[in-house]
């Protein structure tokens, strides 16, 4: 996770098995718990920054000496590790529940995520961006957000069910 609250695709582990496939009205259905766990994950992305900043604010004003037992900072420099620790693994937890289901948070800022799921018989993303009414837009695997594509007809998206060997 990156300070600007992008997610950082070079660090996830590999997915274990083949992803979860969404329809779009499974996807929509889920839009409501992630308009609720989104600004949370923004909200511990921030005070990482901030305890981060303030860590490295001790460590420029200590020098070598910022992890010395006996140095004035010593108990707010401990307490400093372990929010970031704790915070960290709590935000990799989060972000690992979602991918483990087949949701992956591209960008918090934006609320940019992307559901894995069947269009015109190929493998693809499902794309939602907070402050859209529901998840209306796919894109390819390899695509980004500026390549979104409405998604197919009335029923929005093949379902995955009898979609292909996915």
């Amino acid at each position: 996770m990156e300070r600007s609250g992008r997610v950082r695709g070079d660090r996830d582990p590999p997915p274990v098995g083949p992803p979860r496939l969404w329809t779009v009205a499974e996807a929509n259905a889920r839009l409501p718990e992630l308009e609720e766990l989104l600004p949370r994950l923004r909200g511990w992305v921030g005070r990482l920054a901030q305890v981060q900043e303030e860590r490295e604010r001790l460590s420029d004003f200590w020098g070598p000496e910022a992890d010395a037992v006996d140095q004035p900072d010593h108990e707010l420099k401990s307490r400093l590790d372990a929010e970031l620790k704790h915070l960290s693994q709590r935000l990799e937890e989060a972000l690992g529940a979602l991918r483990a289901e087949g949701i992956e948070v591209k960008e918090l800022g934006t609320g940019l995520v992307d559901f894995y799921g069947i269009e015109g018989g190929e493998l693809v993303y499902l794309c939602w961006q907070r402050g859209e009414p529901d998840v209306s837009f796919y894109h390819s695997l390899t695509g980004g957000y500026r390549s979104r594509r409405p998604v197919s007809g009335p029923g929005r998206a093949t379902s995955p069910r009898t979609a292909g060997p996915f």
